[in-house]
């Protein structure tokens, strides 16, 4: 592709009209095309997102918008090809790709699976039980979480165009926040030809995802309170947005994701014919190879006790011998180039620093020898490995965002916590050990450290990930030097984008506020049973109670005999007798929930088609021989599924005595016909 990349803005492409600069092929250093902002409003992209795309988003429910976002994943993934042909010019192999574009559209799986699966068909998300507030059970508390009537403002590196936007489109998208992004200009062709396919689609409402293609300045002027600024990139932009009037003032959020000196440490127990040496070798060549190491999270140190130090650089430097570098279009070469030549030279200089206390064991950063392709004009660069010496700082302080590592020599196991800790806050970090008095000794020392820590041995690396992996269903970030930004995690990161707000009121009037029935407010019974009753029929509240049931000795020894749960309390009345919880012989407790079932089920066929499950469970009074039971079953929550002829029914349960006092409470997951 040649020609200006194109800004989608308040609901049209936008070109400018200036010539702007050139963004080159990182292989062969020919112009892919050419990206300005100028003339761009900004202001009306961001009223555009306000006023359009936000309305309308939070107008769908959680579900429907995971809905669209499985819909737009797969989408992508029917016209991915055109992406990975795209995707040569930022310097990526086709492997390199797969992490970028097919972990992209795999993240925004996973984030619409579990939008689906883990919150409600509703606006509104709870977080956490109901809290009592006063004595008599009139006054309550609930957490609960709602969409900001804001903008999420995504600045994204250059590293993982696709990726790194849509890890942050959709957690954003699913909490209800329409999203302006902002590519870096390097690879923005590629984040350009994701969005136009986006946008061609006409899968999301118009105004929930906007492009600006070229500089951003002005940007944070025209946002404010409500409004979210995520930020991936370098340390030194990271302080400059800190220090933003719209920041420091304004109210606006920012999540930073920055620098990170990530490092991985081999346990002392591994020896040198253990297959967790090899896993070692292994992860930390790929993180050095893999989009030539322009990774977030890739391995900077290489933290190896001291005897093993000689060891593991011979086994890593002849697994680098054997990476080949050049045209990432070729079969043959397993890493491409940099992102660019300034990219490049930028390596070359964190090198230098680092050969201040550190010296070269392979690899040569003034040369490279490449595989169809001109060294020159492309951004190729060795892979580097130094070995740093005792008491070295700079492996500690300089990051070289290329294939670069460091080995570093410990002493004992709090050595190299110290020296991970040297790094002062990383995304990721990994151990590899067998021995499990190490792994937890170094992970409860690495972890108030990083984000994210990988423990990785022979059970576990036939399913692993790797180190430098992120994954939607766990957090992305890190403290400190990291940027103390957090990501994904799962819901974690949909509800970072979201407003959580305590709510005081009666127990009716939470129940209306968060549509879940709140215990202390009203049932109601209308002569139906609430099994009869199909999805449209039922509402919050609908209650059947129970008659009495006496529970015999000869029920419990019954169940006793037929289950073989013959524990003492219930079959032997001298030693239940002793016990101080129950003073004799007690009903089991799933003999009381199995009795409940049949006091409150409805047995002919009808809307009700299954029983999936009981949450919360607890005994609360022993039932003893003779005692009666009866059990008011009450609608709490209706969650209608968008791509079923059925949805979810939440029932609170209550298990009482003949006393009133609650024997069991819990809750009863059904399965239930719409119609």
């Amino acid at each position: 592709m040649t020609g200006m990349l194109e800004s989608y803005a308040a609901g049209s492409w936008f070109r400018a009209d200036d010539e702007g600069r050139p963004v080159r092929d990182a292989t062969t250093g020919e112009e892919v095309a050419r990206i300005s902002s100028t003339g761009l409003d900004l202001g009306a992209m961001v009223q555009h997102a306000r006023t359009v795309g936000g309305p309308a988003l939070r107008s769908l429910t959680f579900h429907e918008r995971a809905g669209l976002l499985k819909a737009m994943a797969k989408d992508l993934t029917a016209h991915k090809d055109e992406l990975y042909e795209l995707s040569y010019a930022t310097g990526a192999t086709r492997r390199d790709s797969a992490v970028d574009i097919d972990g992209g559209i795999g993240t925004v799986f996973s984030i619409a699976s579990k939008g689906t699966r883990a919150m409600p068909n509703d606006t509104v998300y709870l977080d956490g039980d109901t809290e009592r507030l006063g004595r008599t059970g009139s006054f309550v508390g609930q957490h609960l979480y709602t969409s900001r009537p804001g903008v999420a403002v995504q600045i994204n590196a250059f590293n993982f165009p696709v990726w790194g936007m849509l890890e942050k489109l959709a957690p954003a998208f699913l909490a209800g926040a329409p999203t302006i992004v902002k590519p870096a200009a390097p690879t923005a062709y590629l984040a350009e030809a994701v969005v136009r396919r986006i946008i061609d689609s006409g899968l999301l409402p118009e105004g929930t995802l906007q492009l600006l293609c070229g500089s951003p300045h002005g940007l944070l002027d025209e946002l404010t309170v409500q409004d979210h600024v995520s930020f991936t990139g370098s340390a030194h932009t990271a302080g400059l947005l800190r220090t933003h009037p719209s920041v420091l003032g304004g109210g606006v959020e920012l999540t930073v994701e920055a620098d990170s000196l990530n490092c991985s440490i081999l346990g002392p127990d591994v020896t040198s014919d253990a297959p967790e040496l090899d896993l070692f070798v292994k992860g930390v060549v790929t993180e050095m190879t893999v989009k030539a190491g322009q990774k977030c999270t890739a391995i900077r140190r290489v933290i190896v006790p001291r005897h093993a130090m000689d060891t593991v650089a011979e086994a890593i430097t002849a697994r680098l011998a054997r990476t080949t570098v050049g045209n990432p279009r070729s079969e043959d070469v397993r890493m491409g180039a940099l992102v660019s030549l300034d990219q490049r030279e930028e390596v070359r200089k964190a090198i230098q620093s680092l050969r201040a206390s550190s010296e070269i064991v392979f690899g040569d950063p003034d040369r490279s020898d490449v595989i169809d392709a001109d060294a020159e004009r492309g951004a190729f660069l060795s892979p580097v490995l130094l070995r740093a010496a005792d008491g070295a700082a700079e492996p500690h302080d300089v990051e070289a965002f290329g294939p670069v590592s460091t080995l570093i020599a410990y002493d004992d196991v709090a050595h190299a916590v110290a020296l991970a800790a040297r790094g002062r806050g990383s995304l990721a970090g990994s151990l590899v050990t067998h021995d499990a008095d190490v792994a937890r000794e170094v992970v409860l020392g690495l972890a108030p450290w990083h984000g994210r820590i990988l423990v990785l041995d022979r059970d576990d690396a036939p399913e692993s990930t790797g180190h430098g992996s992120p994954l939607p269903v766990l957090v992305h970030g890190g403290p400190g030097r990291a940027g103390g930004g957090e990501e994904l995690g799962g819901i974690r990161g949909v509800l970072h984008h979201m407003q959580r707000t305590a709510i005081q009121a009666s127990p009716d009037m939470l129940t209306a506020i968060t549509g879940r029935w709140t215990t202390g407010s009203a049932r109601r019974e209308d002569g139906m049973h609430p099994f009869r009753k199909s999805l449209a029929d039922l509402r919050i509240g609908d209650t059947i109670a129970s008659e009495p049931r006496a529970v015999t000795l000869a029920d419990i020894d019954h169940f006793a005999e037929f289950t073989g749960d013959r524990f003492y309390a219930h079959t032997d009345p001298e030693a239940a007798a002793r016990n101080p919880l129950f003073g004799g012989i007690v009903a089991h407790g799933y003999l009381v929930v199995s009795l409940a079932a049949g006091l409150f089920v409805d047995p002919a066929p009808g809307p009700v088609l299954a029983n999936f499950g009981v949450d919360n469970l607890r005994f609360l009074t022993p039932v003893k021989a003779d005692d009666s039971i009866a059990v008011t079953l009450t609608v709490k929550q209706i969650t209608p599924r968008t791509s079923a002829d059925y949805g979810e029914v939440r029932w609170d349960a209550v298990v009482t005595n003949d006393a009133g006092e609650s024997v069991a409470t819990y809750d009863v997951l059904t399965l239930v016909s719409k119609e």
